[in-house]
């Protein structure tokens, strides 16, 4: 099968692709390249298999990314928690990887890491460190209520009692997302993303992303950033405001989030990614939520071992710590500077 890169002339059928097959999934959309192209400035590559009809039966998106501090490598999709080749057969998905190793080795990357939903069936070395958590919906919200225990909706409670409110909308409740965000990534010692990459997230999916904020008063305590596809909707990004912590807004969050689901006929909630036995991988595990393997994928050149650009890394320990002394606002101008290069 022949395999191209797209073109502006080819996104319609690439739409018509991913909504037909079954292993697509929400980052495979052609416009998250246009959102990391105009957010962070990294060349966006969208490999195509043709039939030879013209007819798409596959597709790979990536991402190459190049800095003196992290490195020249290339991820499909950086910043996201899913992407990986998308075709409908073996000799199809083989073509696809081929190609784009190819293109990895004229750009002389490290290496290519592939955030695949199913794992390949090849030689690539894979992580497994991390799963996805995911929670079957019923039909209605009363339903979804009564399947939780006791104490679950005893703690979900607490925050109403307090007189926390929950609101669920679009660009007009990203100031509120985006402080807390902030807040807590300076908390976590993580550099923030851009205000701009939510905003246009917004912009680019307008009918299928949100955001659900808890209020205090008028002041946003929890917040979350909702993405429809199909019948999921997962929340990539959540958080709280450590103050608050007794009055446990985080659980109005996530409620409110799983209601708006079977309100707007998803049947599976995904929580995000991971690790098995930490705190939020429990806190995620007590709603119900099953763990769904997420087995990164690798190639990298010269045989070398996995890398590891994450913050449980050693050599970033320092660095970390010192992010979470800076000011607020000092960690809004320098952050999206910095993960830009992070994926």
């Amino acid at each position: 099968m022949p395999i191209n890169l797209a073109e502006t002339r080819d996104l319609g059928r690439v739409d018509d692709y991913i909504q037909s097959d079954n292993g697509s999934n929400l980052y495979h959309d052609f416009r998250w390249g246009r959102i990391i192209e105009k957010c962070f400035g990294h060349r966006y590559y969208l490999l195509l298999s043709e039939r030879n009809d013209g007819t798409l039966n596959g597709l790979l998106p990536f991402v190459h990314m190049k800095s003196w501090s992290f490195g020249n490598f290339i991820v499909s999709m950086p910043y996201l928690n899913y992407g990986g080749v998308c075709a409908e057969d073996e000799s199809t998905r083989n073509d696809l990887l081929e190609e784009a190793i190819r293109i990895a080795k004229d750009l002389h990357a490290s290496h290519f890491e592939f955030r695949q939903e199913k794992l390949l069936n090849n030689h690539f070395p894979v992580k497994t460190a991390k799963v996805s958590m995911r929670l079957g919906l019923p039909d209605s919200q009363d339903d979804l209520w009564k399947s939780f225990p006791s104490k679950l909706r005893s703690q979900v409670k607490v925050p109403r009692k307090a007189g926390m409110i929950a609101r669920v909308g679009g660009v007009e409740e990203l100031e509120s997302f985006y402080h807390v965000f902030s807040v807590n990534m300076r908390h976590l010692g993580t550099p923030v993303y851009p205000k701009r990459f939510f905003r246009t997230i917004l912009e680019q999916f307008p009918k299928t992303t949100w955001i659900c904020s808890v209020y205090a008063g008028e002041n946003p305590v929890a917040s979350g950033f909702l993405a429809g596809y199909k019948n999921r909707l997962e929340i990539p990004w959540a958080s709280s405001l450590r103050k608050y912590n007794r009055s446990s807004p985080n659980m109005l969050l996530y409620w409110s989030c799983m209601k708006f689901a079977c309100e707007n006929g998803f049947t599976v909630f995904d929580f995000g990614r991971s690790t098995p036995g930490e705190s939020t991988y429990r806190f995620k595990e007590q709603w119900g939520a099953l763990p769904t393997p997420m087995p990164w994928s690798y190639w990298i050149r010269n045989e070398e071992t996995i890398p590891d650009i994450t913050p449980k890394n050693q050599k970033y320990h320092f660095a970390i710590e010192v992010w979470k002394k800076l000011p607020l606002p000092i960690t809004k101008i320098l952050g999206p500077r910095i993960i830009r290069n992070i994926p």
